[in-house]
């Protein structure tokens, strides 16, 4: 008996989505909201990680039950890619959850990170974390967050991207912000432009092929040729997937956005959310539009040098911590999609490596940050309210300094792992002028974070700060400088996983051979 179907597939996706549900039912006790939804988003954390380790498992992978050779049961799982069909309708025709290397190493990334967020909104002092619809909110941007990775077909992927985006927009606007609401506002119009986009992407690609499963579409695209309307429909999702990552010039929504998020809402969306777009452009020019990659490339290195120098700048000369490091989320897309666009395996590889760790190091210092303004009577985040404020905070103060350095790229951090696989990349294509660029912009994140550091926790204030007798928890921050350290230096499974995810993806006719047999 072979097991074609692998439901652990649909854990990451479909069980936070359930316990939204619950936590609808149970809106009057907000306390075990909270319980349930991080240990449901526990239970598909697990699931993430054994899809990964099923995709690394070397075949045959069987289970063998009873001792009568006559009567014994043999379950053979299946190895490498791991699929879900949706009600019995197989490829091209039905819904179909995929998880392949590059599915499962993004799975595991967003399971991960939105787990700790959930961790930090249990021990979240902020008025909006109390409000009813919160952990279902949360819970649903974070199910469409994992289920736009494991998809395989694009309309699929638009009802997962439009589930977290009007969930995000919800969690922004309740937020205790004044400017919560126009943020959210802002954002919703500036989406709507990319659900365009996305859209007429998905249409364009219907009309020519009349199929919208991913694996299918490849397939078709290098047997059948590519029409004009099939063309186009990757300058359309292109610029889906820019928006959504707020990559120039469609970036502005997103500091004002971040900026007024609640704390594991906004660490969620600069660390994690933002990495649907990454996850679709490296889709794009290694699956479907392998024939247009090469000018595709070239766009995202133009647009990623000028990210990287636009969000550097910006992140020195703001007035906001929060908003600091929304900027400087700007610059941390500007390096991968600089790696993608260099295109080689060890720049490709270098893109994944990037955006894993960035999630960690990102995520943890946007919750320390709201950490210090959650002990502050005024919960400003203004740098010049909050100069010093941190001087009374030791230990917070050691985790934001380590988050810095590693966001900087120094050893024997993750940022340095992810810096030193980016050097590789440039050095591998030879584009040295793009490859100098890059390592002198890596200089002005230093030079922001570490200014950042020493405003708020070294400096003296200028008068005195009304500090609350109580704050938000730092035990998710904590865990997640303690994973860049860990990662920082154990890098090498991380490497490996990188190398084996893009060996995978080098090789299309893979994925399409798993999702449509032969």
């Amino acid at each position: 008996m072979e097991l074609i179907n692998n439901p652990l597939v649909l854990g990451p996706v479909f069980i936070p989505l359930f316990a939204a549900v619950i936590c609808l039912l149970l809106s009057r006790n907000n306390r075990l909201q909270r319980y349930v939804a991080f240990w449901a988003y526990f239970v598909g954390w697990l699931c993430s990680i054994v899809v990964l380790l099923m995709n690394l498992a070397p075949p045959p992978l069987a289970l063998t039950f009873g001792g009568d050779p006559a009567s014994q049961l043999t379950i053979t799982w299946q190895v490498g890619v791991q699929t879900y069909t949706v009600g019995g309708w197989f490829a091209p025709f039905g819904v179909m959850l995929v998880a392949d290397m590059l599915s499962a190493v993004f799975g595991l990334m967003a399971t991960t990170v939105v787990m700790i967020g959930v961790l930090y909104a249990v021990g979240c002092k902020d008025k909006a974390i109390t409000y009813p619809a919160f952990m279902p909110l949360l819970l649903t941007m974070g199910g469409g967050l994992v289920g736009c990775f494991y998809t395989g077909d694009i309309f699929t992927l638009f009802v997962f991207l439009e589930l977290m985006v009007i969930s995000s927009v919800i969690l922004v606007a309740i937020s205790d912000n004044r400017l919560g609401l126009e943020a959210a506002i802002k954002y919703l119009l500036i989406s709507a432009m990319g659900t365009l986009f996305l859209l007429l992407g998905i249409a364009e690609i219907y009309a020519s092929f009349g199929t919208l499963n991913l694996a299918d579409v490849a397939n078709r695209l290098q047997t059948e040729g590519r029409p004009l309307l099939a063309q186009i429909s990757a300058v359309a999702l292109m610029a889906a997937f820019l928006l959504k990552s707020a990559v120039f010039p469609f970036h502005f929504w997103q500091p004002d956005f971040h900026t007024t998020a609640p704390t594991p809402v906004g660490a969620l969306l600069s660390s994690v959310v933002v990495k649907v777009g990454v996850y679709g452009l490296i889709r794009l020019t290694t699956l479907l539009f392998i024939d247009e990659a090469p000018l595709i490339q070239q766009v995202l290195i133009v647009l990623g040098v000028i990210g990287i120098f636009f969000g550097s700048l910006g992140a020195l000369q703001t007035y906001n911590a929060k908003r600091l490091l929304a900027y400087s989320t700007f610059g941390q897309i500007g390096f991968i999609l600089v790696a993608i666009g260099w295109g080689s395996p060890i720049a490709l590889a270098a893109a994944i490596i990037y955006a894993f760790n960035q999630a960690f190091i990102k995520a943890a210092l946007l919750m320390i940050t709201g950490l210090v303004s959650s002990r502050l009577e005024s919960k400003s985040g203004r740098l010049s309210e909050i100069v010093g404020a941190g001087q009374q905070m030791t230990f917070i103060s050691s985790l934001y300094l380590i988050g810095g350095l590693a966001l900087a790229g120094v050893p024997p951090l993750n940022g340095f792992i992810s810096k030193v696989s980016l050097v590789n990349g440039g050095v591998d294509v030879e584009n040295w002028l793009i490859l100098g660029l890059v390592v002198g912009a890596g200089l002005l994140t230093m030079l922001y974070m570490i200014r950042t550091w020493q405003l708020i926790f070294q400096r003296t204030p200028e008068a005195e700060h009304q500090f609350k007798p109580y704050g938000d928890s730092p035990l998710a921050p904590t865990v997640l400088i303690g994973i860049c350290v860990i990662l920082g230096l154990y890098a090498v499974p991380l490497i490996d996983l990188a190398n084996t995810t893009v060996a995978q993806i080098g090789d299309p006719h893979i994925y399409i051979r798993t999702v449509l047999g032969g």
